[in-house]
C-alpha cells in the first residue's frame, strides 16, 4: 500500500497569505497540501475534516507549527491522539516534533498523560458537583411531566384525529414518553405504537462565545439567553465552569441528533447577536463527543 504525505496550512483570515507555510511544506515533498483560511477557534474546519478522512495508516501529516493545527492545547492533544490511533505520523516543523522519533514518542506519551489527567479531573469534579447538588435537593434529570399534559396527550391520541408528532408539538411531552404512557394504559398489543425505553444522558458542555468582530458586543446577552434555554429545557447546572445538562433519549443515534439540534439552537442564538460559539461536548457514560 502506498504511503502519502499530506501538508496542512492555515491562516486565520482571508487577508493573510499562506506563502511562508507553503514554502516550508514544499521541502517535504507532500503528495497534497490542504489549505485553509479560517480562525483556529472554529471547530468545524472543512479542510481539516477532509484531512482526517483522507489519511490512512502509514501516512504522514506535516504542519508548520502546532498552532496551525489545534485550536487549543486540549484540542491539539486530541488531534495528536486521533492521528496516533490511526497510525498516522505527525510532523511539526517549528517544534521539531516527529512522532516517528524517540523524542516525538516521548512528547506523545506526555501529551497522552496530560489528556488522561485532564479527563480524570473533569470526571472527578463533575461527580463531586453532582453529589453536592443532590445534597442541596437538586437531583437533575428531566423535569417530571405533569399529569395534566399526559392526560391531554392520551385524549388526543385516542381521538385518532392527530398524528404522534402533532400531539408531541401540542403537549410538549416527548414521543418516547407518550409511547410509554400509551403502553401502560392497557392498549392492546396490535393497536400499540412501538414502545421505546427512555433514558437520560448526562452531558458535559464547555462553551465559548465570541464576537464576530471587535465592533460587536453581544457575548453577555448571548450567554444569558443560552443559559435560560438550557435551564428551561434540560435542567442545566454549572459545575467546574462546565454546563451539565440532562438529555432524554431512546437510542444513541437519537441522542446524537438531539445534541446536534441543541448545538444548532445555541449557534442560532449567538448568530442573531453577531456572535459565534465553540463547544466541546461529552457524554462520559456512553463515550461520546461532539
Amino acid at each position: 500500500m502506498m504511503q502519502y504525505t499530506y501538508g496542512y496550512a492555515r491562516v486565520s483570515t482571508k487577508q493573510q497569505d499562506l506563502i511562508r507555510q507553503l514554502d516550508l511544506l514544499s521541502e517535504y515533498n507532500c503528495t497534497e497540501i490542504l489549505t485553509e483560511k479560517m480562525s483556529g477557534t472554529k471547530k468545524d474546519r472543512p479542510e481539516l475534516i477532509r484531512l482526517k478522512d483522507k489519511v490512512r495508516p502509514g501516512d504522514s501529516i506535516v504542519v508548520e507549527s502546532f498552532s496551525r493545527l489545534g485550536r487549543s492545547t486540549k484540542d491539539l492533544i486530541e488531534l495528536v491522539e486521533y492521528f496516533e490511533n490511526k497510525n498516522v505520523k505527525l510532523i511539526s516543523i517549528k517544534e521539531n516534533f516527529d512522532t516517528n522519533t524517540p523524542q516525538g514518542k516521548l512528547m506523545l506519551t506526555v501529551f497522552q498523560a496530560f489528556s488522561q489527567f485532564e479527563r480524570d479531573l473533569i470526571a472527578q469534579r463533575t461527580k463531586e458537583g453532582l453529589e453536592s447538588a443532590r445534597a442541596r435537593g437538586r437531583n437533575g434529570g428531566r423535569p417530571k411531566v405533569k399529569e395534566k399534559q399526559i392526560n391531554k396527550a392520551l385524549n388526543l391520541y385516542h381521538s385518532k384525529e392527530y398524528s404522534i408528532s402533532e400531539i408531541v408539538e401540542m403537549t410538549g411531552i416527548s414521543q418516547a414518553t407518550l409511547y410509554r404512557y400509551i403502553g401502560t394504559k392497557g392498549q392492546s398489543k396490535e393497536n400499540q405504537a412501538p414502545i421505546n425505553q427512555e433514558n437520560t444522558a448526562i452531558i458535559r458542555m464547555g462553551l465559548r462565545i465570541e464576537n464576530n468582530n471587535k465592533f460587536v458586543r453581544g457575548k453577555g446577552k448571548v450567554r444569558d439567553s443560552i443559559e435560560q434555554f438550557l435551564k428551561h429545557h434540560y435542567n442545566m447546572v454549572i459545575i467546574a465552569n462546565e454546563y451539565i445538562i440532562y438529555v432524554p433519549y431512546t437510542t444513541v443515534d437519537a441522542l446524537k441528533k438531539t445534541v446536534y439540534d441543541i448545538l444548532g439552537e445555541l449557534d442560532s442564538e449567538a448568530d442573531m447577536r453577531n456572535c459565534f460559539i465553540e463547544a466541546d461536548v461529552y457524554c462520559d457514560e456512553l463515550g461520546l463527543t461532539w
